[in-house]
């Protein structure tokens, strides 16, 4: 900003406007006491500040979520000097000074100039100040800007120690009993996938913007060199923008007219140096070649203490702009919007002028119930329905949860994170759900860090968005209600413009509690007349006065609604055999796996998954002695937080239940990892309970998709998880590098648009091989079945032609009992099933491969398959088995890489696939350089296993 301050030096003043950038002063951070000053930097949390300073080392390592906790029970500081920036202002007072804040973890005093600007006390609200007066007239020469951070677990035990606090019957994680209580993440105290650092500090950009009054000096309509100051010439400063599209007449909860106009709607929240008596704004698409006319608004006066909402609306007939569809469903189609504020007509008004992206696309969440006609003909089960439509079109989700993508917000990239996406979309992912107990994703680096929804839209994956409440009960109180009223509307306003936004829902797995609660307190009434009034009325209201275009969901698993208009949620009101909502399934009796009568049959499945451990890379990067390379070692145990400690008690004392599930769920389906090199031990033990996650999730996944076709017109299946937020022990598809766990390619594989499976019922002997297709038009191919022994011996095949209905599955193989299934004169642990298909989609030729064991592979007769590989610099490997099958070969890159491995034939992501001897595969490494610390890795690094190195070198 040495150039602003050239430029402010040599501009008239009049028209003089700018944007400084916090993150150019110099800050120190200090704590309560004094006893530590240190150089800081924002966007920072205090934990990066220490770690940068010397205080203490990377937060991850070894056990310091323990012997860290200390930051959290201190206050922290930030100052700065604002000289470099008052040095340029003008001294006749002419401008005005905002002071813009896009987040502060969590609860600090400001103040500017030695003067008090403001208490805050929620962490995903914006704020913003005008300082004008404070900086002219600062007290004891005080030229400070400073934000002092309250430690936010004292201030949650102050909190719910009131005495009119309302106690929660519901259970925690490690700081417990508070985060109801505080507008902060959630997570932060802990979760059973995460550790609890309970960050503080200025954690999003934050600006100095000047604002000055209109004068006879030329008047630019040119956009603000800096995106943030809507107004280059000088007097106008965009707090807020929302850009909505929908169709003439849709509403949330109706279905909207597909061939109506567009609706193309602009909300600006305006703070303005300069009056506008007559303003217009003007929305042009320039590459649909379509301009609104100035479209009148109501008039703005000058206020910078305050903004004034502008609204206006133009309609676009429905053929001119393309659709933005998911990336699997047609093109993710984006174009720029530039929207124009004028004060004034005339040659000399005063214009704000600013261009973002957005897309044309109608998203439905139908919850109504099903037709007489639907449950006659198609035989559906009675109930509502609840799933997903884009644009007229009926889709099946598929997808998973994220999850914070790191304890410390600040230190976030949009490229780690846009890896993340991208590894949604590379294995076939159209939908991510915001997890309601992180944060609101961003939507850009300027005020948000990183990008997510912007990501989102141009990748081409939707979001399903919540706010931030999460598995506990939350009061009321009128106090906590006046700061979720902006924080909520904030959020609304500047996510509408995005079309990868699915719905909202007002938070994660509360409605389910409350339900217990009511059914289990004698006062459980008083909760969940509670959750009514906040999630049932007060932000299902605010919902639908900022936004027209997206359904609201009272809860993530919900048991639907008794009516949208008025919104009354059904709860309990259930009628026997009727479907209802959606739901999830968790069960860690690793036994159950694969029983499918364990498995819900429900419309839609937003919740699934089992924990598995990261890969010994992971573990390379924070375990600190050789004795920590262990399954069951201290340091690697106390990084399960399943079942959580609900204490600060360290480690986890519930972690070896934790440990225990994972172990028992190897035991039961896998060679049980056991070699004379620890090392090879403990890293097959991670890989392996990273193949029975896989194994178990794509089992899941099946089932669900097979529901379209049946009763329950299943149309949803989101895997708990994707991302990781650390290296531990979690239900995530991606480590917290970005390394794919099998689970990635897993769901590359069954994710896939036409897929076969074989659905085996060992009660009775039953196996059953569908064709399941998610495509809009009936899907046509051939389906092979080939039996082999484990020396890879061919022992019989079968072709099957099959023609799949639209969002429908064929059966194309039912047999039963294992004599008339299995090759004859072979036992069920000497053979195993090959299934190929090959259709037509799209007009292209694709192929899907599944396995099918008749016993457990911890019973099966595998045999030694010598596997040989070898590998080009372009970090191609050609692997083949000699002697014997190797299930579930695996290619492992080197530590310092991020990337993922495609066959070579397809393009598709392979990894962990059935080597059969004569059938050799070849696939690529893909790195992401912009992430990986090695840029050239050397082919020799990769390392190849099979679960036969489980227990042999």
């Amino acid at each position: 900003m040495v150039l602003a301050a050239f430029v402010a030096a040599c501009v008239p003043a009049l028209v003089l406007a700018d944007v400084f950038s916090l993150s150019n002063l110099e800050w120190t951070l200090k704590n309560q006491n004094g006893s530590i000053v240190i150089p800081a930097t924002i966007p920072s949390q205090a934990h990066l500040d220490l770690v940068k300073a010397g205080i203490i080392t990377e937060p991850l390592l070894g056990i310091n979520d323990f012997t860290e906790r200390w930051v959290v029970n201190d206050n922290w500081t930030y100052t700065a000097d604002l000289t470099p920036f008052t040095r340029s202002l003008e001294s006749d007072g002419s401008q005005k000074t905002l002071l813009v804040f896009y987040g502060l973890d969590t609860i600090a005093n400001i103040t500017v100039a030695g003067h008090p600007v403001a208490w805050v006390d929620n962490q995903f609200q914006q704020y913003v100040y005008d300082v004008s007066d404070l900086l002219a007239s600062p007290l004891h020469r005080d030229n400070n800007v400073t934000v002092a951070f309250e430690s936010a677990w004292y201030y949650g035990m102050n909190a719910s120690s009131r005495p009119d606090a309302e106690y929660s019957p519901t259970g925690d994680f490690e700081y417990a009993g508070v985060r109801q209580f505080i507008r902060k993440t959630q997570s932060d105290f802990g979760w059973d996938w995460g550790p609890a650092f309970v960050p503080s500090g200025i954690f999003k950009p934050a600006y100095l913007v000047t604002l000055s009054e209109s004068s006879s000096h030329s008047i630019s309509s040119a956009p603000a060199s800096h995106p943030l100051l809507a107004s280059e010439s000088g007097g106008i400063f965009i707090e807020e923008s929302s850009l909505e599209i929908s169709k003439v007449g849709q509403t949330p909860i109706s279905t909207p007219d597909q061939n109506a106009d567009w609706l193309v709607n602009v909300t600006l929240a305006v703070r303005s140096a300069i009056a506008g008596e007559h303003p217009t704004v003007t929305i042009s698409i320039p590459e649909l070649h379509v301009t609104s006319k100035p479209l009148p608004v109501p008039s703005i006066a000058v206020s910078t203490k305050s903004p004034t909402f502008v609204s206006a609306s133009f309609t676009i007939p429905d053929s001119i702009p393309e659709r933005w569809f998911t990336h699997d469903l047609g093109t993710p189609k984006l174009y720029n919007f530039t929207v124009t504020l004028a004060l004034s007509s005339g040659e000399s008004a005063q214009t704000a002028s600013f261009t973002t992206r957005s897309g044309f696309r109608t998203i439905q969440l139908v919850q109504t119930p099903y037709s007489q006609e639907d449950i006659e003909t198609r035989g559906i089960t009675p109930g509502d329905q609840w799933h997903f439509v884009i644009n007229g079109n009926t889709f099946y989700t598929k997808g998973t949860n994220i999850i914070p993508f790191d304890p410390f917000y600040a230190r976030m990239t949009s490229g780690q994170v846009r890896w993340i996406i991208e590894s949604a979309v590379k294995s076939g992912q159209n939908m991510l759900r915001v997890w309601g107990g992180g944060i609101y994703q961003p939507s850009d680096e300027l005020t948000g860090v990183y990008d997510f929804y912007s990501a989102c839209d141009e990748l081409g994956i939707l979001a399903w968005s919540e706010m931030i409440f999460s598995d506990a009960t939350y009061p009321v109180d009128s106090w906590l209600l006046d700061s979720i009223d902006p924080e909520v509307r904030q959020n609304l306003r500047r996510i509408n413009k995005h079309p990868s936004n699915a719905q909202w829902a007002g938070g994660n797995e509360i409605e389910g509690i409350v339900i217990t609660i009511n059914q289990t307190l004698a006062n459980g009434t008083h909760y969940l007349d509670e959750f009514v009034e906040l999630f049932g009325d007060f932000l299902h209201d605010i919902t639908f006065q900022e936004e027209s275009s997206v359904a609201y969901t009272d809860c993530s698993t919900t048991s639907g609604v008794l009516s949208l208009d008025p919104y009354v949620i059904r709860f309990d009101n259930k009628t026997p055999g009727f479907i209802y909502g959606n739901s999830e399934r968790y069960n860690y009796d690793a036994s159950q796996a694969f029983n499918y009568s364990t498995y819900p049959v429900s419309r839609f499945v937003n919740e699934f998954g089992f924990h598995s451990m990261p890969s010994f890379y992971s573990w390379e990067e924070v375990l600190l002695s050789p004795e920590d390379f262990s399954f069951n070692s201290t340091v690697v145990s106390s990084r399960d937080h399943h079942p959580p400690a609900g204490s600060l008690a360290w480690p986890n004392p519930n972690a070896p239940q934790g440990q225990g599930q994972m172990t028992m769920a190897v035991e039961a389906w896998l060679p049980t990892p056991n070699t004379t090199d620890s090392n090879q031990t403990f890293a097959q033990w991670c890989w392996s309970t990273q193949l029975f996650q896989s194994m178990n999730m794509v089992s899941e996944i099946a089932w669900y998709r097979r529901g379209a076709g049946l009763g329950e017109n299943n149309l949803g299946a989101l895997v708990w998880q994707l991302n990781d937020i650390w290296q531990g022990v979690s239900w995530s598809s991606v480590e917290y590098s970005g390394r794919w766990k099998v689970l990635n390619y897993g769901m590359s594989n069954i994710y896939t648009p036409v897929v076969i499976y074989p659905f085996w019922t060992p009660d009775n002997q039953t196996l059953e091989v569908l064709v399941t297709s998610d495509r809009w038009e009936p899907v046509s191919g051939t389906a092979q079945l080939t039996w082999y022994d484990w020396a890879g011996t061919a022992l019989e095949s079968s072709t099957h032609h099959f023609t799949v209905p639209s969002l429908n599955n064929s059966v194309i193989f039912q047999g039963q009992g294992l004599d008339t299934i299995l090759p004859v004169g072979y036992d069920a642990t000497e053979v195993w099933l090959l299934l190929n298909l090959t259709a037509k989609v799209d007009g292209e030729t694709v192929a899907h491969e599944q396995y099918f064991t008749p016993v457990s592979l911890a019973e099966s007769n595998i045999v030694e398959p010598s596997v040989t590989v070898t590998h080009a610099e372009d970090l191609t490997f050609k692997v083949s088995a000699q002697t014997g099958v190797a299930p579930w070969t695996w290619l492992d890159h080197p530590s310092g890489t991020v990337g993922y491995f495609v066959d070579v034939s397809t393009g598709s992501p392979l990894n962990g696939f059935y080597l059969v001897p004569g059938i050799e595969r070849t696939v690529e490494f893909v790195p992401n350089q912009a992430l990986s610390k090695v840029s050239n890795p050397d082919p020799g690094d990769f390392v190849i296993r099979s679960i036969w190195n489980n227990t042999h070198l």
